[in-house]
């Protein structure tokens, strides 16, 4: 395969423009140089899509041109030991100095490459560098960036961001420590009992780090090989003792699982040895949950990681989400992505925990699930998060015994104990139902059946009749359509731009919920947060707002289990927006009052108060 430029992006006084190249103009008119990295793509084709299009190689992924601006780069930091010190420097000034700069190639390599995108976006369109997801694509096409602007994949916007990031580091507190060690002896490395542990580990088999890291790695050891010997002793990031559940290098998928539970056992186990008794273990963790082939809720990672924590002897007293994503992430865009960290408190468990059966394992799910359930949701946590949210506090209640016996004898495995906390999660927000008006929960069940499509009017006739309401009712109330047989919900964006909640003679949660769903979806005037908010200050005066927080969760687990995304986003969306939402009804509120003083001031002034009124 060959490169064909298409155009040129020229910013200038007046604007960006593009400039067509000539039909003949070829991009790899440039040699490429003797010196280019040699390094193969492993065999993993779900991370590394370029192998199967003949890109087999790192090297492969550059232009000639990129191969010899990133090399002269990395020689040129290479040199720099020698200039500061040559003009007066130290040893440390020129290692610290030569390993920011190095840092600064292997930043540059992200934009400088073919795995750099052209992002359409409101505004100007702009080149995104690569790793938007943690792996390498095939790209059909791609931006070639300026190595020399002041934009995207420039050498001085790279020394910028990395010199920034320095200043922002605390100057007046001892230093840190950073060593390179298997996790598995990492806590032989202090004195028992000394330490406050917190960690976060590789995410089972969805990241390839070592693999991936030879991205960068390439260019870093060329920068920087002079100046950390130990760090860069080898032409490629060491892969062996990897400890990811990665099926081509164990032989398969259940071969992997054990190698990764097995390997943090013996890290839980070094860690539990170094931690302060006084202090709890931090682990945090993401990673959404996958319904296996029987239908069922269960993640891979979720059951390695805790299985090993528990074999290891630590149990989880608590749980807190950490929103910690960027939304702008490619991974995030357009997609119900995960936007929550789960932080575990953990402590070791308990010589004399008891034992429990799955009965009485069930019964202590259903009496505290409720309560912290309530608590997630009050915290706004996004609906997208509150599957794994949930595994929190349902495993503080399988952690703290010391076995759960199914009927046969045999111990509870984790996966089964998540399937049962996920079918507690759906129990729990079904049971939610309950705060809702008669016409909400009949949308609810309907909209479980049918989503936006149509069904059988006789069959919607009989779900209300059951729930004390009727078609002809809930036409009036707005929120569905009936004719020729055939009834329907109506979907956000059909509902009328001229909704007011205040004149609504029947007002229900679910119209006013998908009402705010769709002023935050709309685009232009009369959308978005704001508007929102009004929208909310106006209905929460006659209906329970938590009630409309409640309908977005419950909304959000049926699309998730049904696979429908697109309602999924929405109601995830709703969910999440939930905090500003009501800033921005408070906001109303405070306006409208403001506006209602000054009606009651001019409104009460008579003929002859005139003066009165002036300012």
């Amino acid at each position: 395969m060959g490169l064909q430029m298409l155009a040129i992006a020229v910013d200038d006084q007046s604007g960006r423009r593009f400039i067509p190249e000539p039909a003949d103009a070829v991009a790899d008119d440039v040699p490429i140089p003797d010196d280019v990295p040699e390094l193969e793509f492993p065999g993993n084709t779900r991370d590394f899509r370029t192998p199967l299009y003949g890109l087999k190689r790192q090297a492969d992924l550059y232009t000639p041109r990129q191969l010899h601006t990133l090399g002269a780069f990395a020689d040129a930091v290479a040199e720099v030991p020698a200039w500061v010190k040559r003009d007066g420097g130290d040893e440390e000034q020129a290692t610290a100095i030569a390993s920011v700069l190095a840092i600064c190639v292997s930043k540059m390599a992200q934009a400088n490459s073919s795995q750099s995108r052209w992002r359409l976006r409101d505004g100007p369109s702009k080149a995104e560098p690569g790793f938007g997801r943690q792996a390498i694509p095939m790209l059909w096409d791609f931006a070639e960036v300026n190595p020399f602007g002041d934009s995207v994949g420039g050498w001085s916007v790279q020394v910028n961001t990395v010199t920034a990031g320095l200043k922002a580091l605390p100057r007046a507190l001892r230093p840190g420590v950073v060593r390179q060690v298997d996790a598995r002896k990492a806590g032989s490395l202090l004195p028992a009992g000394s330490a406050l542990v917190a960690t976060d580990p590789p995410y089972f088999a969805q990241i390839n780090y070592a693999d991936l890291s030879d991205y960068f790695y390439v260019w870093l050891r060329r920068a920087a090989a002079g100046i950390h010997p130990d760090l860069f002793g080898t032409m490629a990031t060491p892969k062996t003792d990897e400890l990811i559940a990665n099926p081509y290098r164990h032989g398969g998928q259940e071969q992997a699982r054990q190698y990764f539970i097995d390997g943090f056992v013996e890290v839980f186990s070094s860690l539990k040895r170094a931690s302060r008794p006084d202090l709890p273990m931090i682990v945090i963790y993401a990673h959404r949950q996958e319904e296996s082939k029987d239908g069922e809720m269960a993640s891979s990672a979720w059951d390695a990681l805790l299985e090993a924590m528990i074999t290891a002897g630590i149990g989880v007293v608590g749980t807190w989400p950490l929103h910690a994503t960027n939304s702008t992430r490619q991974v995030g865009q357009g997609a119900n992505a995960l936007a929550s960290y789960i932080v575990m408190i953990c402590r070791p468990r308990e010589a004399t925990a008891m034992s429990v059966d799955r009965r009485g394992f069930i019964s202590a799910l259903r009496e505290e699930l409720p309560g912290a359930l309530r608590d997630l949701q009050q915290s706004s946590i996004p609906a997208v998060d509150l599957a794994q949210a949930a595994i929190g506090p349902g495993m503080a209640v399988f952690s703290r015994y010391a076995k759960v016996t199914e009927p046969d004898g045999s111990a509870m495995r984790v996966r089964d104990a998540l399937a049962l906390i996920n079918d507690e999660l759906a129990r729990v927000l079904s049971e939610q139902e309950g705060d809702f008006d008669t016409d909400t929960r009949w949308c609810v069940r309907w909209f479980e059946q049918y989503e936006w499509e149509q069904g059988p009017f006789g069959e919607a006739e009989l779900l209300a009749n059951a729930l004390n309401t009727s078609v002809h009712g809930l036409e009036d109330a707005g929120v569905v359509k009936a004719r020729a047989g055939k009834a329907a919900m109506l979907r956000p964006e059909e509902l009328p731009a001229s909704y007011d909640p205040a004149a609504d003679h029947r007002i229900t949660i679910w119209e006013v919920a998908m009402h705010l769903s769709r002023v935050l979806e709309g685009k232009g005037p009369g959308s978005g947060v704001d508007a929102a908010g009004a929208l909310l200050a106006r209905a929460r005066a006659r209906i329970d707002d938590d009630a409309i927080k409640e309908l977005g969760y419950l909304l959000y687990n049926i699309c998730e289990r049904r696979g429908w995304s697109d309602s999924a986003r929405c109601f995830n969306n709703l969910v999440s927006s939930w905090p500003d939402l009501q800033t921005a009804a408070r906001a109303a509120d405070k306006q409208g009052a403001m506006a209602a003083q000054a009606q009651l001031a001019f409104g009460g002034a008579g003929e002859g108060d005139e003066e009165d009124l002036l300012f």
